[in-house]
């Protein structure tokens, strides 16, 4: 199924996309039970394979601190994977990664973490679905990037969100471009205003009830509780063009 997406913000013409398929979950090909973390270095395809935890991963808990059920090595790619229900703290990247085509039916506590200064995040196709707190979360220390495109979200909390009390905190950028928002739906990306986040924003199209496309926060490094200190793009630490929705 082919979507399309046309801008809004009542800036310059409309544009519309036209090649944005569908991230509709695959049917799954197999199904295997997960109770210790998979360790992927190099490149693993499940095939749409749905993995769900067991043991200790299957508790479907929100605690923090969880094993993922796939830990992935600097420069791993994981790929053509269905995560089911319960999917304990899903994809850890220790560094740069690649996740290509991966849905999440459920997600548990988050769906993927990233840490590894300097460390780059590729993520393209797929989707993820019941996240009642963060999809994304970005723990990284310095440097690099994320890139969300070509993907799906619905009834979730935050589709990415930059650490806002880390024990080591840095500047992070992020591009989500191309997404699908399917409310409910609390807000695209948090970032931390005064550490010099900046998350742009492109090609976004909301269904439903309105979803905020950005957060703004004062991140800190002492573990407290991070304050929102306002919403919507700003200019500088949250941009976004070609929106459209309710």
């Amino acid at each position: 199924m082919i979507g399309a997406a046309v801008v809004a913000l009542g800036l310059g013409a409309a544009v519309v996309f036209t090649n944005f398929a569908s991230a509709a979950v695959p049917e799954a090909t197999g199904e295997q039970v997960v109770t210790e973390s998979i360790q992927v270095d190099g490149v693993f395809d499940g095939e749409n394979k749905r993995f769900i935890g067991g043991g200790e991963l299957g508790d479907g808990g929100q605690a923090e601190g969880q094993d993922a059920l796939f830990e992935l090595a600097d420069g791993a790619t994981l790929q053509n994977v269905i995560l089911g229900s319960p999917a304990a703290d899903g994809v850890h990247c220790a560094g740069s990664c690649t996740i290509n085509n991966v849905h999440w039916e459920d997600v548990g506590e988050d769906a993927a973490t990233f840490r590894g200064a300097g460390a780059t995040v590729v993520i393209t196709g797929g989707s993820a679905a019941s996240a009642s707190d963060k999809v994304f979360q970005d723990n990284r220390g310095a440097g690099g990037s994320v890139t969300i495109r070509d993907f799906e979200v619905s009834n979730f909390g935050k589709l990415y969100r930059s650490c806002g009390n880390c024990s080591t905190q840095a500047a992070r950028t992020v591009t989500i471009e191309n997404i699908i928002a399917t409310a409910p739906g609390g807000t695209l990306a948090g970032v931390n205003t005064n550490l010099g986040d900046k998350v742009t924003l492109d090609g976004i199209t909301i269904v439903g009830d309105d979803i905020s496309l950005c957060d703004r926060f004062e991140g800190n490094d002492t573990g407290d509780e991070p304050t929102k200190i306002g919403s919507g793009p700003d200019g500088t630490s949250c941009v976004a063009s070609n929106v459209t929705g309710p």
